[in-house]
Formats: structure tokens, sequence, C-alpha cells
């Protein structure tokens, strides 16, 4: 009966050796495995074999990630290049998109497994603002990372409204308001004043309005109800999409004035000389959720062994990343260096992060925590994250009428899954590679982080309260407002 039993499993178990061409030395020493194991099954009884049933394998081994060409796609590349993936039994296939939009289509349509992705995009496409779909997270890929960035003539336009220190350096944070004299010079003029951001539910997209509203600009609203997807309505500034990699071009030719973008975006302009970076993201709001690994709910409902492996792998890199004081990261910027990943020169790449950032071309400042990837516990999937993002599209009009706070809660639950990754978590600690403190306790975690206060506008954050957070705003939709 155990020898019948074996050979059933073991038929199972040979389906689930389908490897890449190029890991022929990983399916070897698995199949060398499971014959030793087969060996000691017949010699030691079902004590041995009920062992092996009892070891959980991916559903599905070959998976294929899309990403964007930004350096906060490096838990993705670490978890590839140190063999993380290959740890848990998974042969992945990076795969760079040409777009946002592409990447989250290919999602959905089940031509790629997972993605990298905004953190806005799960929950824009559950909500159905723009694609409809029920895409979840389960691991925040990582905090900060984003800029401002204007061009040399908006910037040289600007300087005379920047406080100064005794050396004549630029205080930074450089708040709005020091653009303000300039776009209403534009206004009045009659010329419209265009900056780019990368998606309509981008962090790019909200950080950069926040930042503009916050200095006294009208970023414009969404009117989705009438047909205007355009987000420029009752505009001081007018945001449109560009792909991050076509950024600094874009601005160089004058179509757009500035943009918010990731690394190393930010940094190529200074490089190249045509613009420069006014204020970081980590000014703007500390150490604020960024990118989300997502998958659909089918795909995540279809294979949860194989989800729960992926970010088990995914939060060993992130970690690898940010140990020892970034020790490994000069070994990271040469990895996103490889055209395959980022493609942008080493130097760049480093700029920021290394933990330095270059503003005005040899204005070279410490921002250690510029990019963070474990650190703070940036790989869980807070609720209140979810709920942030969703105040942003109410505030701006891509949630057209007012909800209460109950329904904020109900989409945040809906896609962002903590318990996916505490299982994850549970796991890695169990196995010996990760500790219990390098995670939130997560027997009283209930998924909200304390109110938050370090915004570039004073104002407090409490995920519980979006309603009265809304409040707070001069500019933007509130209560039963509506466009």
């Amino acid at each position: 009966m155990a020898v019948g039993r074996l050979f059933l499993w073991l038929e199972n178990e040979g389906q689930m050796m389908k490897k890449r061409t190029n890991d022929q030395g990983s399916g070897f020493l698995r199949k060398t495995g499971l014959a030793v194991l087969a060996a000691g099954i017949l010699l030691g009884g079902s004590t041995v074999l009920n062992s092996a049933i009892a070891k959980e394998y991916p559903e599905k081994e070959e998976l294929k990630f899309g990403f964007i060409k930004l350096t906060d796609m490096a838990p993705l590349a670490i978890a590839y290049e140190k063999g993380y993936f290959e740890d848990e039994g998974l042969y992945v296939t990076l795969e760079a998109q040409a777009n946002w939009k592409v990447l989250l289509d290919r999602v959905i349509d089940g031509e790629l497994d997972g993605a990298h992705m905004l953190a806005g995009q799960p929950l824009g496409a559950t909500i159905g603002f723009g694609t409809q779909a029920h895409i979840i997270t389960a691991f925040s890929m990582d905090l900060n990372g984003n800029a401002i960035t204007v061009s040399n003539k908006i910037w040289d336009e600007m300087k005379p409204f920047v406080p100064k220190d005794k050396d004549g350096k630029p205080v930074h944070p450089i708040k709005a308001d020091a653009l303000k004299p300039v776009v209403d010079k534009y206004k009045k003029e009659g010329k419209p004043f265009k900056m780019g951001m990368v998606f309509p539910v981008s962090t790019h997209n909200y950080e950069l309005r926040y930042w503009l509203a916050a200095g006294g600009i009208h970023p414009g609203f969404y009117a989705p109800a009438k047909g205007d997807t355009s987000g420029t309505l009752k505009a001081d500034a007018l945001l449109s999409v560009t792909p991050p990699p076509q950024m600094p071009a874009t601005m160089e030719a004058g179509t757009i004035y500035g943009y918010c973008v990731g690394e190393p975006w930010n940094q190529q302009a200074v490089f190249k000389g045509i613009g420069v970076p006014v204020i970081t993201d980590y000014e703007i709001w500390k150490n604020n959720p960024e990118k989300v690994f997502g998958v659909s709910k089918e795909w995540a409902d279809k294979y949860p062994i194989t989800h729960k492996a992926v970010v088990k792998a995914l939060i060993r890199a992130a970690k690898w990343l940010d140990e020892n004081n970034n020790a490994n990261r000069p070994e990271a910027v040469k990895i996103l260096a490889k055209p395959q990943y980022v493609g942008a020169d080493y130097e760049v790449i480093a700029n920021s992060m290394t933990g330095t950032f270059e503003y005005e071309k040899g204005d070279k400042r410490e921002v250690p925590d510029f990019n963070v990837f474990f650190r703070y516990n940036a790989t869980y999937p807070f609720y209140s994250d979810a709920v942030w993002y969703l105040t942003q599209m109410r505030r701006w009009g891509q949630v057209a009428e007012q909800k209460p706070d109950s329904w904020y809660m109900d989409i945040a639950k809906k896609v962002y899954r903590p318990d996916i990754y505490s299982e994850a978590a549970s796991e890695l600690i169990a196995e010996g590679k990760m500790s219990a403190g390098e995670f939130p306790d997560f027997a009283k975690e209930d998924g909200f982080r304390a109110p938050q206060t370090h915004f570039i506008d004073g104002i407090t954050y409490d995920g519980h309260k979006p309603n009265d957070y809304l409040k707070n705003f001069d500019i933007g939709l509130k209560g039963k407002e509506k466009i």
C-alpha cells in the first residue's frame, strides 16, 4: 500500500519538475533529491512518506512577472539574482513592460502571473476606475523613492521665491509656494503650465497633486461620470501621463515643465543638465508607501501556495537590500544597471540608491531613507496605506461621491492581504531564515499605522477616519461635494 502511494506521489511530483532550460543544475538536484527520498521511503516506511506528502510544493513553478524600469523593482531583481525564488521551488522570468496600463492588462488577462505595480493600481482596478478587475496585494515593495523635478527654466523662475541658508543654498524641503508665482505668471500670460506624472492612480500623481495643492496650486479634478478622465477640470497646473523612462526627454523637448517620477529618472535630469529635482516624496510624506506586488484575485485563489512562496522570496530580497545599513546597495546598483532591469548608468542609479540624493547639480545631500525596502515594516501591506490612496481618489474626483468610512475599510480589506503576508513571514521564521523581531507582532496587528504626522502641510493622517481627514484640505472634494 505504501509503495503504491509512493509512486502516485512521485508521479504528481514529477509533473512539477518543469523548469527553464537554463536551470538544469537546480532541476538535477531536485530529481536527485526525489530519487534519494524514494529510496528512503522504501527503506524507512510510512513516516518518511507522510513527511514528504505533507510538504507544500507550489502549484505552479514556472512564473512570469512584469515590471517597469525603475529602481524600486529591486526586490524582484534581487529575489531572482540571489536565488530566493529558486529556494521556494519557483522558476521565474522577469519581463520589462512598456507602461503601467500594459502591465496591468497583462496581469488581468493572465499573460503575467504578477507584477511590480503602482500601489493605486490594485485599488483603482478593484473599484472600477479605468479597468475593472479584482487585484490584490500581499506585499508592499518599498517606501519613498520618488521626487519632483522641474526644468532649468522653471527652476530659474522659482529661485527668487526659495528660502536660502547662510551659504546661499536652498533650504529643503522646497514647498510649492515657490512655484505658485511662476504658475500664476503663466496663467496671466494665457500659457498652460504642464507637468507629467506616470499614471492616473499612481503615487506620483497623488504626491504631485498633494505638493501643488499644499502650495495653493489647484491640480484639477477628474469627472468620470461626465466622461472626463483628464484630471484637469479647474486646474492651475495641467498634469498628464508620461511613461517614466520618457520623462527627461519629454521635459527637455518642452512638452512638460516638470514631473513626478521614481528613480533613476530624476537623477537622470541632473546628469543630463536639463532639470532640477526640487523635492523628494520623503519630504512630502515621510516614509510613504510606494509600489506593491500585485496579482489577480483569481490567480491568488488558484495558486495559494505559489503566491505565499513568492511573498517569502520577496521578503528575503527586501531584507537583503536594507540589511547592515544598506551595505548591499552597491551590489544592488550593479544588478539594476543591467539592461534587462533598469538599464541606466551605475552612477545615475547609485546617486539615490546608496543613501544620497543630488538636487541642483553639485548639491548632493545625505538622504539615507530615500529608498527603503524593509525597514519600518516597509513590506507589510497596511490597510491604512490603502485607505490613504482611496482618500486621494476621492479628493480628486476619481471616487465621484461621498463614501462612508466603512467603504474605505471594506475596499482596503478586499485588496490588501496581510493574512497572506503573515503566513509567509511565519514560515520564514519557522525555517530560521528570519527572526520574529523583524516583523510586526502579528497577534496584535490591526493593519493600521499609528496616526502619521510627517506631511509637508502639517496635516495628520489617521486611517481610521478617512472622511475627517479629507475635511482638512482647502483644495479637493470632501463631504457631499461633487464635480
